[in-house]
């Protein structure tokens, strides 16, 4: 096959992320796009690419170009995601896929409608003991379910002063935490349980009212903020759902936690045993047993499941990541625009999955009631 040529959208950090997985995948980096000519002129010299595209319109027309990552503030997604597929391109969008869920069912439809490779980095999937997980569960070691519970946790928007354009509801969305990293811990539990959340009773909080008004990228150390502004978006949440198969699952998500840095954490509980993850010590899957008994499964390419090993790119011992869950992502969706069909590869479906979720939460925040979610 000849070599995929990709552009990227958004040069923040995001978009760093996807040029280096992007690069290892074997695609060349055609250019990029930044929120100004200056900026992409910039973000090209440092990335060393050989085009900084002026907008979307200058990605989507370059024939060199096959595949496009949207890697922008949210509410961008919709507009750049839906002039990629039009012009027949492959699409890699950020998630959420989209801040409404109106404008992620076009998505999906669109992309369905094209046969286009569309795919959203749900990319927690790819962490080689979240695989053995899953297996445990599809071959029945757990027994039916009886309990999911589990939390994301943050801490870097702990200070007011810090802000980002995702405190934004005009930029983010409606929902800050919960549709940024809650997100994730609903795509991952229902995708590893087999189990589809069918309703859901939530709460919202924003315990920090006013922030600095300076803007910083994610994760950045904050700097003294003179002027204050008032926050609308939640900084915490808490959901309650009830599975079509009636298990019970609890989520607690926050970007105001101090010392839990990128903490998603979860544990499903079954009639025979228990599995449970962390992924600020994503070596190691617990496994809960009978009789007072437990064990620890080791990540490594050696032993478990056949997709565990497959994504067991180093050695036991040698700790693998974020980053190699994010470069087996990309390498998967370019395998799938080959024409493979990789186990496990998050599309624009799962995206409006997502934000199905997400809509059902926040009317869920909202009314104080239980909510179906379909």
């Amino acid at each position: 096959m000849p070599t995929l040529g990709i552009a990227i959208v958004g040069a923040g950090m995001i978009g760093a992320v996807h040029r280096r997985a992007a690069l290892l995948a074997g695609a060349e980096v055609r250019g990029v796009a930044a929120s100004s000519p200056q900026r992409s002129h910039e973000a090209a010299q440092s990335w060393n690419v050989a085009r900084a595209y002026r907008d979307i319109e200058e990605v989507i027309t370059d024939p060199q170009v096959q595949v496009v990552h949207v890697c922008t503030p949210n509410h961008l997604h919709r507009a750049m995601a839906q002039a990629a597929l039009e012009a027949g391109k492959h699409v890699i969008c950020e998630k959420p896929l989209a801040t409404s869920l109106e404008d992620a069912q076009a998505l999906a439809a669109l992309a369905a409608s094209r046969g286009l490779v569309a795919t959203v980095p749900f990319v927690y999937r790819y962490h080689p003991v979240v695989r053995e997980a899953r297996a445990r569960i599809a071959q029945g070691d757990l027994g039916p379910l009886h309990l999911i519970h589990g939390s994301y946790l943050q801490d870097w928007l702990l200070d007011p002063a810090s802000n980002n354009w995702r405190v934004d509801p005009a930029l983010g969305g409606t929902s800050r935490v919960f549709a940024d990293i809650g997100s994730h811990w609903c795509d991952l539990v229902e995708w590893i349980s087999g189990e589809r959340f069918a309703e859901v009773s939530a709460a919202f909080s924003t315990v920090i009212a006013e922030r600095g008004a300076v803007s910083g990228q994610s994760f950045s150390t904050p700097t003294a903020a003179s002027t204050m502004q008032p926050v609308t978006s939640e900084d915490v949440a808490a959901a309650m759902f009830r599975t079509g198969a009636g298990t019970l699952a609890s989520l607690t998500v926050s970007q105001v936690s101090a010392g839990r840095h990128n903490r998603l954490w979860f544990e499903i509980d079954g009639a025979k045993a228990s599995v449970a993850f962390n992924q600020e010590d994503a070596e190691r899957l617990w496994i809960g047993l009978p009789d007072q008994r437990e064990k620890i499964f080791v990540r490594g390419p050696g032993a478990g499941s056949d997709d565990q090993r497959r994504l067991s790119v180093l050695p036991a011992g040698h700790a693998q990541g974020y980053a190699q869950c994010f470069e087996a992502f990309v390498a998967d969706t370019y395998r799938a625009i080959e024409g493979e069909r990789p186990q496990g590869l998050p599309t624009f479906e799962d995206g409006l999955r997502s934000a199905q979720i997400v809509d059902r939460v926040i009317a869920s925040a909202r009314s104080r009631a239980w909510t179906t979610i379909g």
